[in-house]
């Protein structure tokens, strides 16, 4: 009786081990080609994102063709001047659309959008455009647009720089949620 259940336990053992080691290879997957966690740097998003915040990119989004980069989407790409650098930032003109902003506000092919996600103080007063974005490419501004580098400083950026789109912050715990 006492090796009959010596081989049930080390059985049972087994599989616990294996079910184990199954999840951890398929955490490990999902990590390495699903989600990356990234971690934000500066103000240039806030805010949406502030410095030092936590978030989880989708990396298989746009690299498989499953979604499509979208106005509106928090996207990480390669920076133009510098691709050891990455971006955070969100997009605002899609390839063919025409962007200009005045007095701080900003408009897409000739009508002015709203931009909930950018309180007045954080507007940038001044002018640009219009710019026609080309094909293959986004323009993509920070929401604090009074302290952001982006499309207005470099340009529009290549949509194969483009890898990941912000989902999930869940740093520090008080900003945890989904990021729209």
């Amino acid at each position: 009786m006492t090796g009959a259940m010596s081989s049930q336990a080390w059985k049972r053992a087994g599989r616990w081990a294996g079910q184990g080691l199954m999840s951890l290879v398929l955490a490990a997957v999902i990590v390495l080609f699903v989600y990356q966690p990234v971690r934000v740097e500066g103000t240039s998003m806030m805010p949406v994102l502030v410095d030092s915040e936590r978030v989880f990119i989708n990396r298989f989004l746009y690299r498989t063709g499953v979604g499509q980069v979208q106005r509106g989407d928090l996207v990480v790409f390669q920076s133009p001047q510098d691709p050891a650098k990455n971006y955070i930032k969100r997009i605002i003109g899609a390839p063919g659309d025409t962007v200009e902003l005045r007095g701080g506000l900003v408009w897409l092919n000739g009508r002015e959008i709203q931009e909930p996600y950018v309180p007045e103080e954080y507007r940038d007063q001044s002018n640009f455009g219009p710019v026609r974005v080309p094909a293959g490419h986004y323009f993509v501004l920070g929401d604090h647009r009074s302290a952001s580098n982006d499309s207005r400083v470099w340009g529009p950026v290549a949509g194969g720089a483009i890898y990941g789109k912000a989902v999930f912050a869940y740093w520090p715990l008080e900003r945890m949620g989904t990021l729209r």
